[in-house]
C-alpha cells in the first residue's frame, strides 16, 4: 500500500479544522466518495467528535435500503493488529512483558527463530514491521486462493521460522509481514494460556462494551456481511485459524468500532475499562522512527499534530481507522467490497479528520481514449516471466494469456483498465519519452510488464533498475520538501536510485530518461530540474493526477 500511504501522507501534511456534523451531514460527503463508484461498495462510517457521533450506511448505487447494518459484521482485516498490540500492552503495563523481550522468548522451546549477526528480533520489530521476516510463512499452503489463510497450522507457522534468513539486522527497515504478526497473535495467546479470541473477548471487546465483536464465535442477533470483490461479485468469508486470529480475524459492527475509538480517545466507562484505556495510550507512543511507528499504529502529520491510523482488508472487505488524539475526533471507515487495490479508504479517512483534504471521488465506466488504447496493443512481458497479448476490441482491450481465454477489459476514469470476469486491475504508465509500461494487481500481488519489441534486452535492464552510466546517482541524493512537514529523500543503494517520502519506507526507482525515475508498481515518476550550472535543485513527483513539486534541502 506504499502507493495509496504515500499519498495519504501528502494529504494530511495540509492543515484545516472539523467540527461535529449530523448523519445526513455525513451521508452526503460519504456520496462524493461513493456514489456511482463501479465497485457497487457499500460502506458504514462513523465520525467521532469530541461526545458527538455521527453515522450514515451507504452504498454505490443510492439504494434506500443498504445491504449493510447496524447489526453488519465486517471483516475489519489489518486493524485486528491494533487490538492485538492492545492485548500486548496490557501485559506490558502489568510488567509481564517488555518490547525488548526476544520474539524467541514467546515461542515454544526449541522454535528456531532467526538472527542477524547476532542481533535477534526483538516484539518492538515486530510491532513495527521492522523484524526483516517476510510478508507470509514458506510453509503456508494455499489450498484456496479465495480464504488463504484457512488451512494454516501453528506448526507450519513456526516451522516457516527455519526456513528464514535475515538479510539485514532487525530494526534496519520497515516491510510489512503479515507472517511477524500471526507469530505474535501466536505468542500472546500461549503466553495467556486461553484461546486468543477468549483473551481478545475477555481482555479487550468486554471491557469497553464491544458486545458484538468476534472472530469466530458470532453473537446472537448479528448478522456477517458478505464480502466483495472490487468488480461486484460475492466472494467468501476469510478464515484465519485459532491463535493467529490476530493478524486481520476480528469482525465488528460499525458501532463496536466506534467504542474502540472512543477507547482511543480516552473515552470508555465502567471500571474494567480503566487499565485498557491505559494500555491504548501506551500503543500510541512512537516506537520506531523510520518510519514513525507505534504500535501497529502508522504515525502521519496533521497540521504539526500527529495523527494514528491504519487500514485493514481481507479479500472481500476494507477498512480504516484513524484518530487525532489533539483534536479528540476519529472515524472509522468499513466496506463490504475490497478496495485497496483501487487505492483504499484513506482521502475519505483524511478528509473526515480534516476538511480541508478532498474525500476522493467514485471510480466510474468510461470508455479509454483511442489513442491510450492503440499505445498498448501488443505482446507485454511481465517480471514474472508470463506473457500477455493485448488486442483491441471495439472501443476497449482484451488479454490473453498464454492456455487461458480472451478476457474483455473495461476501464474507469481513474484510468485503470479491469476483467469483468475476474478481481485484477491493469494500470498503464506513460514515461516521458511517450512509451508505456503497465502494472498488473491481482490478489494482493503486483507485477509490471514491458512490451516486448526487438529492443525488450534493453528496455528490460532498464525496468530492472540498471542506472545511466553516464549520470553518478549521487547527483540526485538529498531531501525535497513536496510539501510542509512532508518530505522525499533520495539516496542510493547496491547501485540503484530509492526514495522514501515521511512517514514512509522506501521505494527503489528505475531509471526511465535522462533525469528521470519511476516506480511503476506504485504508479511513482520523478523528474529531476537542474539549474544553468547543472546542478540538481528541485524534483516533482507524478502519481496519478497529482504533481508534487520540491526544492532540493
Amino acid at each position: 500500500m506504499l502507493p495509496n500511504a504515500l499519498t495519504l501522507a501528502a494529504l494530511l501534511a495540509v492543515s484545516g479544522s472539523a467540527s461535529s456534523m449530523t448523519d445526513a451531514e455525513l451521508a452526503g460527503i460519504v456520496d462524493q466518495r461513493l456514489a456511482g463508484d463501479r465497485t457497487g461498495a457499500c460502506l458504514a462510517v462513523a465520525l467521532v467528535d469530541g461526545d458527538a457521533v455521527a453515522r450514515t450506511y451507504r452504498c454505490a448505487d443510492g439504494t434506500a435500503n443498504p445491504r449493510i447494518g447496524a447489526d453488519s459484521a465486517f471483516e475489519i482485516g489489518s486493524v485486528s493488529k491494533t487490538m492485538t498490540a492492545a492485548l500486548l500492552a496490557q501485559l506490558i503495563a502489568e510488567g509481564k512483558a517488555s518490547l525488548d523481550d526476544p520474539l524467541s522468548a514467546w515461542l515454544p522451546a526449541g522454535t528456531a527463530v532467526p538472527t542477524f549477526e547476532g542481533q535477534p528480533i526483538l516484539l518492538r520489530h515486530v510491532v513495527t514491521h521492522t523484524s526483516g521476516l517476510p510478508a507470509l510463512p514458506a510453509r503456508m499452503q494455499m489450498t484456496d486462493p479465495a480464504d488463504p489463510y484457512a488451512t494454516l497450522t501453528p506448526e507450519a507457522l513456526l516451522a516457516s521460522l527455519g526456513d528464514v534468513t535475515l538479510t539485514r539486522a532487525p530494526g534496519a527497515q520497515f516491510e510489512y509481514s503479515n507472517f511477524a504478526s500471526m507469530l505474535l497473535s501466536y505468542a500472546i495467546a500461549q503466553r495467556a494460556g486461553q484461546p486468543f479470541e477468549s483473551l481478545i473477548n475477555s481482555r479487550l471487546f468486554a471491557p469497553l462494551g464491544m458486545d458484538q465483536a468476534h472472530i469466530a464465535q458470532r453473537p446472537d442477533g448479528v448478522r456477517a456481511a458478505a464480502g466483495h470483490l472490487p468488480n461486484g461479485s460475492g466472494t467468501p468469508a476469510w478464515t484465519i485459524p485459532g491463535d493467529m486470529a490476530g493478524v486481520g480475524g476480528v469482525r465488528a459492527t460499525l458501532d463496536d468500532m466506534v467504542r474502540y475509538v472512543q477507547a482511543q480517545l480516552g473515552h470508555a466507562e465502567g471500571a474494567t475499562a480503566a487499565p485498557v484505556l491505559a494500555a491504548l495510550q501506551l500503543t500510541h507512543q512512537p516506537v520506531s522512527q523510520h518510519p514513525p511507528v507505534a504500535m501497529h499504529w502508522m504515525i502521519v502529520p496533521l497540521a504539526g499534530r500527529n495523527v494514528l491510523m491504519h487500514e485493514g482488508g481481507t479479500g472481500g472487505f476494507s477498512s480504516l481507522v484513524g484518530f487525532d488524539p489533539a483534536q479528540g475526533r476519529g472515524v472509522v471507515i468499513l466496506s463490504d467490497t475490497a478496495v485497496s487495490a483501487l487505492g483504499g479508504l484513506g482521502s475519505l479517512g483524511a478528509h473526515l479528520l480534516d476538511p480541508s483534504v478532498p474525500p476522493g471521488k467514485p471510480r466510474k465506466l468510461t470508455t479509454p481514449p483511442s489513442e491510450l488504447i492503440d499505445g498498448l496493443v501488443g505482446t507485454w512481458c511481465f517480471d514474472t516471466g508470463m506473457q500477455a497479448e493485448l488486442a483491441r476490441s471495439g472501443d476497449t482491450l482484451t488479454i490473453h494469456p498464454p492456455g487461458q481465454p480472451v478476457f474483455e477489459l473495461a476501464y474507469d476514469d481513474a484510468g485503470d483498465f479491469f476483467p469483468t470476469q475476474f478481481d485484477a486491475v491493469l494500470t498503464p504508465q506513460r514515461a516521458a519519452d511517450g512509451s508505456y509500461s503497465i502494472v498488473w494487481r491481482q490478489g494482493g500481488g503486483t507485477s509490471v510488464a514491458t512490451r516486448v519489441t526487438d529492443g525488450a534486452p534493453a528496455a528490460a535492464a532498464a525496468a530492472n533498475g540498471a542506472s545511466r552510466g553516464d549520470v553518478p546517482l549521487e547527483d540526485y541524493a538529498g531531501s525535497y520538501t513536496l510539501m510542509p512537514g512532508f518530505v522525499l529523500k533520495v539516496d542510493s543503494a547496491d547501485g540503484r536510485l530509492r526514495a522514501q517520502a515521511t512517514g514512509q519506507g522506501a521505494f527503489p526507482l528505475d531509471a526511465t530518461g535522462t533525469d528521470s525515475f519511476a516506480a511503476p508498481a506504485f504508479g511513482i515518476e520523478l523528474h529531476f530540474r537542474r539549474d544553468a550550472d547543472g546542478e540538481v535543485t528541485s524534483l516533482e513527483l507524478h502519481q496519478g493526477e497529482q504533481v508534487l513539486r520540491g526544492a532540493r534541502i
